[in-house]
């Protein structure tokens, strides 16, 4: 049984930061695209980052270029998301997500993923 879990989300003041993490279970990630979505209150679900597997080559948002970054621990079995100068936009809840296809490349469709997690909420508020 596949079982993706975040974990790192909280209450952050603004200009604050933070590093999500997603533990997979009954899956190894090192061949597969993995990525990060969000969605709002009110809001649509929308990608925000995603890295491939063969040279690791990232996609991110244009609201998030420069302050996150995602990153893959395959030992680890592990995806991450370091989050930097949160702004009170970014909160949301956080989900990580897995292509279940072989493949090199990453997109920011959520047609793209199979697996995803349970989410994890960020808060960033004064």
């Amino acid at each position: 049984q596949v079982q993706l879990v975040e974990s790192g989300g909280g209450l952050v003041q603004p200009g604050g930061s933070l590093r999500l993490s997603c533990a997979a279970s009954g899956f190894t990630l090192d061949y597969h695209a993995i990525g990060w979505f969000r969605q709002a209150p009110g809001k649509e679900r929308e990608g925000v980052s995603c890295m491939g597997t063969s040279d690791g080559s990232t996609v991110y948002a244009d609201s998030v270029k420069g302050r996150f970054t995602v990153s893959r621990d395959n030992a680890k079995n592990t995806v991450y998301l370091q989050i930097d100068n949160l702004k009170p936009e970014d909160t949301a809840v956080y989900y990580c997500v897995v292509d279940r296809g072989y493949g090199s490349s990453c997109g920011l469709s959520l047609y793209e993923y199979d697996y995803w997690g349970q989410g994890t909420q960020v808060t960033v508020s004064s």
